[in-house]
């Protein structure tokens, strides 16, 4: 169709539709109506369409058909460059005013629907005043088209790429900064609403009852909420934001705040959301269950930007206990711990560490230990320390452990130590928590430090758990390095620091029985593993001489498992590292059993 037969065609449709009333316009009608128009303002000619609409005689056909003129008008719109562009904003503003809300409505998201990152991001920033426009003229049946609207635009803010520099969100490259302050802008008189509606609606009830209460909430309430508690899981769970004294202007932090804020205005409490775990939420008669309703990730969230970044912490009680805090943040910790993306493990490590740094050290009881997540959350963060790609997030990790274990008094990390050593399946964990068994032994043998747990009766066990192989003499020795060479070295302190006459900490009444289930042992899974190793070294050293040229690839077999694949050189020097390695267990093997032999026999 030409834009002269279009025009034409517009021409006729609507002098036909003139002498009808509204509801006799017929399909065909409609059809001819959107085909012409929307051929006219794509051919250049809206002007002419602009008269039309705004022809006083053609008010009915408009408000009746008006809004199929939508998907042309917005293209000339996002293009910006266009020449017809006055006349199309024109035409949008008069279709606002007379069509009717509801498809304006349906028309407006249909052209919100976009892939690529830059038209989402224009199309968002185009069409939310005029989405607001016509929400606001539903009044009070605007809910559910809020709740559509709202999710259709977070879906699409969804597939932007997110930020991950200081310089990205100053600079904006991917405009998500943007939409969000265009979101808070656009919501901002739907809350303030809201806020209104939960005010008149507790007066209600107070002069009702007497006493002030909360009546059942309205729709427009529960639609907000979906929206803040999305907005906290996407985008905010997933960027990281920057505190004023790195980026002074921050439209993701101020976008957090705006959500924490209308969350406080809707009815919600912000200590209440965040304590959830701990505090039994009364029932409240609406439309959500409640694990739709406070999704747990959307509350990790908050806790996150309430603890770490302290946004809206002037709402927050003072009398909230650090070990409160603590008990309460583990649920958020936990869930985000055990998460594999990095943001996620990022959030939880930093709510896990500022959870902990308030909790004065030596002071948690053991029986917090009965709390499940005390014991899953470091479970969670032994994954992030030995099995996290970044460097970074496993060195943190680490570093948070130590000040969980720190926290304990002396019973609770008598007991926390036991149950890591037991559950950790990580030589390098355990070699760890070996250290830290060594220290609070130590601790526990200077002048005035003295207690149960760590030396006498309560220890032997400890002791026991420490000082055995997990396969006997068969054990993987350079698997298990970490944890063997922390026990020889405690072993060796034990010996030296506990006189044979005192025996504080009961080694020397369990020295035989260390010899016969771990000393014994291990030598002999040393002198094995030291011939299998010789023997291997010998037979890689014969291919190289006799049939493999220089630089070729080799395939070793040790223990029936064969080695990466690699040039004869690097198989000789794995394989002499091997040995090396079994020669250092067996000096310190030797020192043990010298110093135990000279304490003996004084």
């Amino acid at each position: 169709m030409t834009a002269g037969m279009a025009l034409e065609q517009l021409s006729d449709v609507v002098q036909k539709c003139q002498a009808l009333p509204d509801d006799n316009y017929t399909t065909e009608d409609h059809d001819v109506f959107t085909i012409a128009g929307r051929t006219c303002i794509e051919e250049g000619h809206s002007a002419q369409v602009l008269s039309i609409v705004l022809d006083e005689k053609n008010q009915d056909i408009v408000r009746s058909m008006g809004w199929n003129l939508l998907p042309p008008l917005i293209q000339v719109l996002l293009k910006k460059e266009d020449k017809n562009l006055p006349q199309c904003l024109a035409i949008l503003n008069h279709l606002l005013q007379t069509c009717r809300p509801k498809e304006l409505l349906i028309g407006l998201l249909e052209q919100l629907e976009h892939d690529d990152p830059n038209t989402i991001a224009e199309s968002i920033h185009l069409l939310l005043n005029p989405l607001q426009k016509v929400l606001l003229c539903l009044g009070s049946r605007k809910a559910s088209s809020l709740g559509m609207t709202l999710s259709s635009v977070l879906d699409q803010v969804a597939k932007l790429p997110l930020p991950h520099t200081k310089e990205q969100e100053e600079d904006d490259v991917f405009l998500l900064c943007r939409c969000c302050t265009d979101l808070t802008d656009f919501v901002r008189p739907f809350v303030h609403e809201a806020r209104l509606n939960t005010l008149n609606c507790n007066e209600n009830t107070e002069n009702m009852e007497g006493e002030p209460g909360k009546g059942k909430e309205d729709e427009l309430q529960t639609e907000l909420l979906k929206f803040c508690m999305k907005s906290l899981n996407h985008p905010l769970l997933e960027v990281q934001l920057r505190d004023p004294d790195t980026l002074a202007v921050s439209p993701l932090r101020n976008f957090a705040t705006e959500i924490l804020k209308s969350l406080g205005a809707i009815g919600e409490s912000l200590p209440a959301l965040v304590f959830q775990p701990l505090l039994k939420r009364k029932q409240v008669p609406g439309f959500l269950e409640e694990e739709v309703r406070y999704p747990k990730e959307s509350l990790a969230s908050l806790a996150h930007l309430v603890f770490v970044h302290h946004l809206t912490a002037d709402t927050f009680p003072s009398v909230f206990s650090p070990v409160f805090i603590l008990r309460s943040n583990m649920e958020h910790i936990n869930l985000l711990l055990s998460k594999t993306d990095e943001s996620r493990i990022q959030k939880g490590l930093e709510l896990y560490e500022k959870s902990l740094v308030r909790v004065e050290n030596n002071s948690l009881p053991a029986d917090l230990l009965e709390i499940k997540t005390l014991l899953t959350v470091p479970q969670n963060l032994v994954k992030v320390m030995t099995m996290c790609p970044q460097h970074d997030l496993r060195t943190r990790g680490l570093k948070i452990f130590q000040l969980s274990i720190d926290k304990f008094d002396t019973e609770a990390k008598y007991n926390f130590l036991q149950y890591m050593l037991n559950v950790s399946h990580h030589s390098g964990v355990e070699g760890y928590i070996i250290k830290n068994i060594k220290n609070q032994i130590d601790h526990a043998l200077q002048p005035g430090n003295s207690n149960i747990w760590f030396e006498g009766v309560h220890l032997l066990p400890l002791l026991r758990k420490v000082f055995s192989l997990p396969d006997g003499p068969e054990t993987d020795l350079l698997q298990y390095l970490d944890r063997i060479m922390e026990s020889l070295n405690l072993l060796r302190y034990l010996i030296i620091r506990d006189k044979v006459t005192e025996n504080q900490t009961g080694i020397w009444t369990e020295l035989y029985k260390i010899e016969d289930k771990f000393i014994k042992p291990l030598r002999v899974g040393v002198n094995m593993s030291r011939a299998h190793y010789e023997r291997e070294l010998h037979n890689t050293m014969e291919i190289k001489k006799n049939k493999v040229k220089e630089n070729s690839v080799l395939s070793v077999s040790v223990g029936g498992e064969e080695l990466p694949n690699m040039t004869s050189e690097s198989q000789i020097e794995a394989l002499h590292s091997a040995l090396h390695t079994f020669d250092m267990i067996e000096s310190v093997l030797v020192r043990v059993e010298e110093l135990a032999e000279v304490k003996e026999t004084l």
